[in-house]
């Protein structure tokens, strides 16, 4: 995830911030939704043609200097299909383990994290708050399909006169050739 100055950017269309002072009343499992509004902003900002759902259940802890969130994102949505545009529906249901640091700090020299960089994700923040309702959102995209493909998309692109990849390889052309001199 990547990490920029808050003031720079305009504010989250799906945002929770939890204050660092009130983190113990999230150290159990806590919700959040986003609202038909919320969803409906996350649309453009992703690419999306639908976002239906978009929820977790997460929970927070500290760890020497860094906020911990576990949990788990659930999304309903629709992505445009990477070869014809179409709808392409995805139900996202991850875990996700997030780790919240200051702005300019890292891991001290010497500590040891438990987790594996590819099992974690390090966000910075500033202030005196960290948002969820952004981390999930930023989760979510994540986790969506890199290149959606309907399931009629070969014979869509078929029908519209579009060569598959073996017929445009070069040795599709030279076996043409060869079985044209034969």
């Amino acid at each position: 995830m990547t990490t920029q100055s808050a003031s720079a950017l305009p504010a989250p269309e799906f945002s929770r911030p939890v204050r660092l002072d009130q983190l113990g009343r999230h150290a159990d499992s806590v919700m959040i939704s986003a609202s038909p509004e919320e969803r409906a902003a996350l649309i453009p900002r992703f690419g999306l043609l639908a976002l239906d759902r978009l929820e977790a259940d997460y929970a927070l802890s500290v760890e020497g200097d860094a906020v911990m969130a576990r949990g788990r994102v659930r999304a309903a949505l629709a992505q445009p299909c990477v070869a014809t545009a179409t709808a392409v529906p995805e139900t996202i249901d991850a875990p996700f383990v997030l780790r919240f640091v200051r702005e300019g700090e890292s891991v001290p020299e010497g500590e040891e994290l438990e987790l594996d960089a590819e099992d974690c994700d390090t966000i910075g923040f500033t202030g005196d708050a960290i948002d969820m309702g952004e981390a999930v959102a930023e989760t979510m995209a994540l986790a969506m399909e890199p290149y959606p493909r309907a399931a009629d998309a070969d014979a869509v692109l078929r029908a519209a006169g579009v060569m598959s990849e073996e017929q445009a390889s070069p040795f599709a052309a030279l076996l043409a050739l060869k079985t044209k001199k034969d």
